[in-house]
């Protein structure tokens, strides 16, 4: 499997790249507009350095398409008319209508377009099998804590668009918090689900986004959901994540290096198989490249991140932003 690797200069490219290295798989070619980025990161993994994006398809079996929200979507519908099947960041567009036309185009294409959301896979694993032998019972409420240090993060990694909202289509709501409601309305199904309320933080750092933001959700069968996100932490290496999914028969906690299950039929609280937050990329690369082999749909589809997207468009139009 030869993956091509398009925008290399977003933060996340190196953790793409390793974690298809622990596939097995080839980095085949690297490119972005900035021929520094390019460079950098050819000759730390020693591939092609391409000149273009049609060059860095030519020989692709698989692509990483990465970049800000609008180049997204740009470089997505260039992978799909090349017909490579792909690994998508987030977020796609500044809105949900940036997801529209890939949507569009995957459907004619019959197209293998999974997202890169690295969080839920273990724990939605989880609560499937425990769903599966009766052991779970109807979900009451869940909660999704994902809170980052200052946004000078960004600055540092050399994409501060991230903090331009008319760029990143929002702040930490939009870059963060994407992750926990997404994973909301993996456990809703097809449920409407209803904003109950959204909070914005005022920006502590200067900046035009919002550095914290808490979204209650509540869907059709009364199951909520309160999603926190934010780069409020003190601390430029460190952070805070914190999921809890509480059922009638289940309790299960990921606290990033640790994911505990507690059941009322056991009494018992047991460890369960985790992945630590920074090496999460890898279980993403894995479990695309699986489906692509198996034939099956990605995990988190282009639908599911519109859905996601129309979430957070709703909380921004609720607070006037």
């Amino acid at each position: 499997m030869r993956i091509a690797f398009l925008g290399v200069s977003h933060w996340h490219s190196y953790m793409h790249a390793n974690a298809a290295l622990t596939t097995g798989a080839v980095i085949g070619a690297a490119w972005d507009p900035e021929p520094e980025a390019v460079q950098t990161f050819a000759a730390k993994f020693s591939c092609l350095p391409a000149a273009s994006l049609r060059e860095a398809l030519a020989a692709a079996d698989f692509a990483v398409v990465m970049g800000r929200p609008f180049e997204i979507a740009e470089r997505g519908l260039a992978v799909i008319d090349a017909g490579v099947p792909m690994l998508i960041e987030k977020p796609i567009g500044t809105s949900a209508a940036g997801v529209k036309p890939l949507i569009a185009a995957a459907g004619r294409n019959k197209a293998f377009v999974a997202m890169a959301l690295p969080h839920g896979l273990g724990m939605m694993a989880a609560i499937r099998s425990l769903d599966g032998a009766a052991r779970l019972g109807a979900i009451s409420h869940s909660y999704f804590r994902l809170i980052n240090g200052p946004p000078q993060r960004y600055v540092n990694d050399g994409v501060s668009w991230v903090l331009d909202r008319e760029v990143g289509g929002g702040g930490a709501l939009r870059n963060l918090g994407i992750h926990g409601i997404s994973a909301f309305l993996t456990l809703a199904g097809d449920q409407p689900v209803a904003v109950t309320s959204a909070s914005l933080g005022r920006p502590l750092h200067g900046t035009e986004v919002e550095d914290y933001a808490v979204v209650v959700l509540r869907a059709a069968d009364g199951m909520i959901g309160l999603i926190e996100a934010g780069y409020t932490f003190a601390s430029m290496t460190r952070g805070i994540f914190e999921w809890r999914v509480s059922a009638r028969n289940a309790t299960l906690s990921d606290l990033g290096d640790r994911l505990t299950l507690t059941t009322l039929d056991d009494e018992d609280e047991r460890d369960l198989p985790v992945t630590p937050p920074a090496r999460r990329y890898d279980d993403v690369m894995a479990d695309a490249l699986r489906r692509l082999q198996d034939g099956r749909p990605p995990a988190v589809s282009l639908a599911d991140h519109q859905r996601a997207m129309e979430i957070i468009d709703r909380c921004y139009a609720l607070r006037g932003v």
